[in-house]
């Protein structure tokens, strides 16, 4: 019986390498800078004027200095600068609405083909005293700059600059300065039309690693432990020439007394965990391509000797964990903030008598991205500041949350972790490539 187990294994091992589907076509470094240059181009004549006009800026000033970057400032580099270079200073400037956008750069370089170089040291030393200058000339009526209470994304601007900035300008320019939080995350969490299609793909690539790795390609069952499992990603990933933006995680739950535990889940995990017939595989993991980014979760069962599926009672669990998600995404309206979507959305999935606990937060330049906060799973009662945010159109979110569940089988409760990129277009949310259905089972 033991022998005829593990020459299943095998046999399975040996179906299931041939047939994983294939990754869709990673675009070489070279045309992935290509790429990155176009879509930034295309932003600052479609996103950025709109975003302005929407929040009231007509200029905006972004300073930042090599090795301590603006978060906002990475995302407008060039593809082929990895960071600021001394003191790199962009003006962004809309005489009225409709207008071209103004761009300058008042560094030693041009910053790419849309920030021209404004300054030459070599005829004016003084850098700050240069953007003065300009903004006296074009003497915009409100000028942002990124500080923030609640967004660290568009809280770029250190004191020691902001200092120099405004011993630079005029009194009556500097009446004019004020946080351009709302212009900041606007432009973060906004997509265009080619980065939503670029997210289809990114996100098929994601669930297609999870899914590889959910297999016996990955795992031995009795031998593998679950930081082997977490390297396999890892090594996936990096082999396909893309990065991952936090080390990945596996975890276990089966039929054991241990009881979940959020803090032991987020970052107290055995590392040598032998992943058995029977355990419950939880993974969680995001990828980095074409200055995008993912953050999923999924699960896979390890069938036990005799199983052919995943048991029953963790098939109705998992469909609990949908339901959560669907009361979620049911909320997803245009102007409703996100605490406004977080408690709207508990309240309905308790009276159906689910156990939710919901964390959801946009995704996009970063894995947990500007825009919206949609609970945190030690806020359930509303996040202030970020929760406050509302929700706008073209923008996307990593669905995450859980929901508890007593498995009567294994005498304790368990919890269905879920996250899936989705896309809210202003009418409707939906799942970008799909979400996961159902629980995988090792071997299929």
């Amino acid at each position: 019986m033991k022998f005829n187990f593990i020459f299943s294994l095998i046999l399975s091992c040996f179906i299931a390498q041939s047939s994983f589907a294939q990754y869709p076509e990673i675009l070489s470094l070279e045309d992935q800078a290509k790429l990155e240059d176009e879509i930034l181009k295309e932003r600052f004549e479609t996103v950025l004027p709109e975003i302005m006009e929407r929040t009231g800026f007509d200029m905006w000033i972004i300073i930042s200095s090599e090795y301590n970057e603006d978060p906002v400032i990475k995302t407008m580099l060039p593809s082929t600068w990895m960071a600021a270079r001394r003191t790199t200073m962009l003006v962004i400037y809309q005489p009225e609405k409709g207008a071209k956008l103004q761009t300058q750069a008042v560094a030693r370089y041009d910053v790419g083909e849309i920030f021209k170089r404004a300054w030459n040291p070599d005829t004016q030393a003084d850098q700050w005293k240069r953007l003065a200058e300009i903004i006296e000339e074009k003497n915009p009526k409100k000028i942002g700059v990124n500080m923030s209470n609640d967004f660290s994304h568009a809280d770029g601007l250190v004191k020691s600059e902001y200092d120099l900035l405004m011993n630079a300008l005029s009194k009556s320019q500097q009446k004019k300065v004020v946080s351009a939080e709302k212009l900041a995350v606007g432009w973060l969490e906004t997509r265009t039309e080619r980065e939503r299609v670029i997210y289809e793909q990114l996100c098929n690539i994601a669930h297609k690693i999870i899914a590889k790795g959910f297999s016996l390609e990955a795992i031995t069952p009795g031998f593998s432990t679950t930081d082997d499992l977490v390297w396999w990603y890892r090594k996936e990933i990096n082999k396909l020439g893309l990065k991952t933006w936090f080390h990945p995680t596996v975890d276990v739950q089966r039929a054991d007394p241990e009881s979940f535990d959020h803090l032991r889940s987020f970052s107290k995990r055995p590392d040598l965990q032998i992943i058995q017939p029977g355990d419950l595989l939880h993974v969680d993991f995001g990828i980095t391509y074409l200055r995008l980014n993912t953050d999923t979760q999924q699960h896979a069962y390890v069938l036990k000797p005799g199983e052919e599926r995943v048991p029953n009672y963790l098939v109705k669990a998992f469909e609990e964990g949908k339901k959560v998600q669907d009361h979620l995404t049911n909320q997803f309206k245009t102007g409703r903030t996100g605490n406004e979507m977080l408690l709207a959305a508990l309240e309905e999935a308790k009276a159906e008598g689910l156990k939710p606990t919901i964390y959801t937060h946009p995704i996009g330049y970063h894995g947990h991205a500007a825009g919206p906060t949609i609970g945190m799973w030690d806020a359930q009662g509303g996040v202030p500041g970020s929760g406050d945010y509302p929700l706008y159109p073209n923008t996307a979110y990593s669905i995450e949350l859980n929901a508890a569940v007593f498995i009567k089988e294994w005498n304790k409760e368990i919890r269905i972790m879920l996250e899936e990129e989705a896309f809210f277009d202003g009418e409707e949310i939906y799942y970008i490539d799909g979400r996961q259905e159902e629980i995988y089972a090792i071997p299929r």
